[in-house]
């Protein structure tokens, strides 16, 4: 957005919808010089969620409070007329718009024609009954725009006659899902044939090749390289101004890498494997669609690292879904008891890995006390510190940013965290592939020497699945 020293050409008046708030409580900051108009109804919808026994009521909260400190100590008048965003801890900020509360309640539905009392039509009424205002008033450089993550909601504003209405783009880093990394960059004949000069150092069993930085300008930290035409595979391990070190691993070295008596299908697993049994790599982003062996792998190389190498403690398992927070109350038993069916995803990769066993049944057991597995709801990762331990955290897709940040920085000294989804499986009402908290980190992480991004392209659980993923 440009500068405050536009003409009143470019002012904007934002109207944030209740889940714009929800899904980043602090929204309203991230409007620079244009002004920010929340409803009398937004406010209420916060209210009723804030005292509900359910995970999203914290950020409820969190936004109440965020607002209290902007509006403190200010006039009614004041707060109808547009109070200063950089009040309180923003003062001095670049932040040079004002927040308005509208008291929506006395504007005549008529205005939108929507029917009935539902909360989605007031707020879509407020936004048009503003369009009207300003447009009556001679003032039409002023534009109003509603933000809403809700889709059917920007439909029926559309249908309403509401001229601009838009999604909640801030934490949005790339505008094309195409356009994600993938962790890796295949090369098309020899990798070999485009390098002029390579030196080659030997330390153990690792070889190192440092090559100069401008054959490879769009590498990143711990990111693959793979070509067509040899057995050439290598990670970059450092990266500066003038030369990029690649640590070679060979292709046919990562098609032998096993874990708990597992082998990769194929090149992408084999990357995939690499970063997982590497305690050096504290942070794991598996992506890919469904089948392709992100669970399996992730759980396989933790019971590697876990119980046969000693590397780690602990196995934690843990997913979020709107089901999770809200129904494991019901379920008879422990917390892991209540957590098991919906980690069975967990429990289907422990039978495939013990199944050819004499008695898999009491393998499971054995390997669940032996590993020390533990079934965790995020729910109660919150305030924890995790320490030396493997955390499988399954379906990221469906977390958005700030939710994967309050697990991230669970994680202490000595803990590896493996964060895998299928962007094509997305079940939340507000997120899309490329607003996900896991397109979020996979683009926020890339430069982080502790961390390594694998996309396992290619189905392998099945012919049927492979055939269902490529043509449904």
């Amino acid at each position: 957005m440009k500068k405050q020293q536009e003409s009143s050409a470019d002012k904007k008046l934002f109207v944030l919808d209740t889940n714009i708030l929800l899904h980043d409580p602090h929204a309203f900051f991230n409007f620079q010089e244009h002004d920010v108009l929340i409803p009398m109804t937004v406010l209420e919808e916060l209210d009723h969620i804030k005292d509900r026994n359910k995970d999203v009521s914290r950020d409820a909260r969190v936004a109440i409070r965020s607002l209290e400190n902007t509006l403190q100590d200010v006039t009614p008048e004041l707060m109808i007329a547009g109070v200063p965003l950089n009040r309180g801890d923003l003062k001095d900020s670049s932040v040079t718009g004002h927040l308005i509360i509208l008291n929506d309640h006395h504007i005549n539905p008529e205005v939108s024609g929507l029917p009935g009392g539902e909360n989605d039509n007031k707020i879509i009424n407020a936004a048009l009954y503003l369009q009207k205002r300003y447009s009556q008033k001679n003032e039409p450089d002023v534009t109003v725009v509603l933000i809403t993550k809700d889709i059917n909601m920007r439909l029926k504003a559309k249908g309403a006659g509401l001229k601009h209405v838009e999604d909640y783009r801030t934490d949005q880093l790339i505008d094309d899902i195409r356009f994600l990394t993938k962790g890796y960059e295949e090369f098309e004949g020899d990798f070999w044939q485009n390098v002029a000069a390579v030196e080659t150092t030997t330390i153990g069993r690792d070889t190192t090749h440092s090559v100069k930085a401008e054959n490879l300008e769009n590498t990143f930290i711990n990111e693959y390289l793979l070509d067509e035409k040899s057995d050439f595979a290598a990670r970059v391990v450092n990266k500066d101004d003038d030369h990029v070190d690649l640590l070679d691993l060979g292709r046919q070295r990562l098609l032998a890498r096993q874990a708990w008596g597992i082998k990769p299908k194929n090149i992408y697993q084999g990357m995939a494997l690499n970063a997982l049994l590497d305690p050096n790599i504290e942070l794991v982003i598996l992506t890919g669609p469904a089948g392709c062996g992100k669970t399996l792998l992730a759980l396989a190389a933790a019971l590697e690292m876990v119980v046969e190498q000693g590397i780690y403690d602990k196995i934690l398992v843990t997913r979020n879904t709107p089901e999770i927070a809200e129904s494991i109350g019901f379920l008879p038993g422990t917390e892991e008891e209540k957590m098991a069916p919906w980690l069975a995803a967990i429990t289907d990769s422990l039978e495939v890995l013990h199944k050819n066993d004499e008695n898999p049944s009491s393998s499971l057991n054995y390997i669940m006390e032996k590993a020390n597995i533990q079934f965790k709801s995020v729910n109660f990762m919150r305030g924890r510190s995790i320490q030396n331990a493997v955390v499988l955290l399954d379906e990221c897709q469906n977390l958005t940013a700030s939710q994967l940040k309050t697990i991230i920085t669970r994680c202490g000294e000595g803990t590896k965290l493996v964060c895998s989804g299928n962007l094509a499986q997305i079940d939340s009402n507000y997120l899309t592939a490329v607003t996900s908290g896991l397109t979020y980190i996979v683009e926020r992480f890339k430069n982080f020497e502790g961390s390594a991004t694998v996309n396992l392209n290619g189905v392998v659980r099945s012919r049927l699945a492979q055939f269902a993923e490529e043509n449904l």
